[in-house]
């Protein structure tokens, strides 16, 4: 299945992407997809758990599956002032 995935902030500076288009296997979740990244951009190793996720808009759980067209955004913590 073909999923977008959308990249915020820092996780955009580490992985130099800001959107990718992923294939994945079926009964994939989102929390697998942050492992492929974890695996792929060892930079994202301080995050032992993904940030906030969101599915089609809306905030979504790490265990939540992913389906053909979603799309899957990780949004880190943001501060400022």
């Amino acid at each position: 299945m073909k999923v977008r995935l959308l990249l915020f902030a820092v996780l955009r500076d580490i992985t130099g992407k800001s959107e990718a288009e992923l294939s994945l296997a079926d009964g994939t979740r989102a929390a697998d997809v942050w492992q492929l990244m974890l695996r792929d951009y060892p930079r994202l190793a301080g995050y032992s758990q993904p940030p906030l996720i969101a599915v089609n808009e809306n905030y979504a759980a790490p265990d939540t599956l992913l389906r053909e067209g979603d799309e899957l955004a990780f949004i880190p913590p943001v501060a400022g002032g």
